[in-house]
């Protein structure tokens, strides 16, 4: 009897030591990584949700883990991939037996996020999609498409006020398009393309008024150049649109260091600019300046015809009738004209060229071959 005592309790400590070792589970899986190969290394943690517990496996050469001794329990399972949670399984059962499957297709997540990305876009989330979204995520995308949507309807308010403008312009009611393309700019401060617009539009209505209308709108051309410049200071067309402004509100000193800047930012097209300076002036009335514009143009390039011809009219002005009742050019006349025609033999300035060569002092040789011609050939 006392064995049979002794012996009982014993047995009630190894069925209770039975139990306790039958309650354990594992998880396994495998991983891949973005490009759809195993991923060696990668960090698999284990956070009990139930009750506190904390356990993680590295993934093997293969890309695949487990983790046995489990409690039987609820989950979260997370991939750590360099240092950084890149995905997650939550709410994972264990179970008795066999090892809970929990793989990690980073490839394939990510071609899920793309899609649900675009599906987003679209505002065409499939149900499975939807199905899948946490809370969390719900509320962001809800959130995202309100914001979208508000974006799209701005858009498209401002395109309209833009393309108003445009229509206007090219109709020369600047009136209309000074009004859509302020409005244009209440919707989107920072948009260049619109303050460069503005102002041209504001220049366009200067030159239909007169007084302080004119004034007026001349002053606010400038203002609305310079928010684009300020939006965009290395665009060198703005510079020189500026300038040209700046030269209509009879502003030269300011309108030549705009040019200059454009130079600085754009040197190959320097001489373009300092030509549409000087071509303005003329039509200005400022000869002087003009021809100061002009001598900049073929400095920054000897080959630009047209400034070499400009220039060339801007000389004879200075030239002198000689006591024998011929002019006297000053420096640089001729090698202007010659220049030009060298360029352009067959230029619309040739024949003017031609006749102001032949109107200075001494014997000059104004016949002029086109280089590009083809030559005869000797019979």
């Amino acid at each position: 009897m006392k064995y049979r005592n002794v012996a009982l309790p014993a047995l009630g400590v190894l069925l209770f030591a039975f139990a306790g070792f039958a309650q354990t589970s594992s998880l396994e899986g495998d991983v891949k990584g973005e490009d759809g190969a195993p991923l060696k290394g990668a960090l698999i943690k284990i956070d009990r949700l139930d009750i506190k517990g904390h356990y993680q496996v590295k993934t093997d050469k293969k890309g695949h883990y487990f983790h046995a001794g489990l409690p039987l329990g609820t989950y979260k399972i997370t991939l750590e991939v360099d240092g950084k949670d890149v995905d997650f399984v939550d709410k994972v059962r264990t179970q008795l037996g066999d090892p809970v499957p929990v793989n990690f297709d980073m490839h394939a997540t990510a071609a899920r996020r793309q899609a649900l990305s675009a599906a987003a876009e679209k505002g065409q989330l499939t149900q499975e999609q939807q199905r899948g979204l946490s809370a969390e995520q719900k509320a962001a995308l809800d959130k995202a498409t309100k914001e979208r949507s508000a974006a799209l309807a701005k858009n498209k308010a401002l395109n309209e006020a833009f393309n108003g403008g445009m229509e206007a312009m090219k109709a020369k009611q600047f009136d209309t398009a000074v009004q859509q393309f302020t409005k244009a700019t209440e919707m989107d401060a920072n948009q260049t393309v619109v303050w460069a617009q503005l102002a041209d539009a504001y220049a366009g209505l200067a030159g239909v008024k007169t007084g302080a209308e004119h004034d007026d709108a001349m002053n606010k051309s400038l203002e609305a150049f310079q928010k684009a410049i300020a939006l965009k200071p290395d665009d060198p067309a703005y510079h020189n649109n500026y300038a040209l402004a700046l030269a209509k509100a009879k502003k030269f000193d300011e309108a030549q260091a705009e040019l200059g800047k454009a130079a600085t930012i754009d040197p190959p097209n320097a001489g373009k600019y300092y030509y549409n300076l000087g071509a303005l002036l003329v039509n200005n009335g400022q000869t002087e300046p003009a021809g100061a514009a002009f001598k900049k143009a073929i400095e920054a390039d000897p080959n630009y015809a047209d400034a070499q011809y400009q220039y060339g009219i801007y000389l004879i002005g200075k030239a002198k009738l000689g006591s024998d009742g011929k002019y006297e050019p000053v420096e640089g006349t001729r090698e202007a004209f010659e220049k030009y025609l060298q360029i352009k033999p067959d230029g619309p300035f040739a024949e003017s060229a031609k006749g102001m060569l032949a109107s200075l002092t001494g014997p000059v040789d104004t016949s002029y071959q086109n280089p590009a011609a083809k030559k005869a050939k000797k019979k």
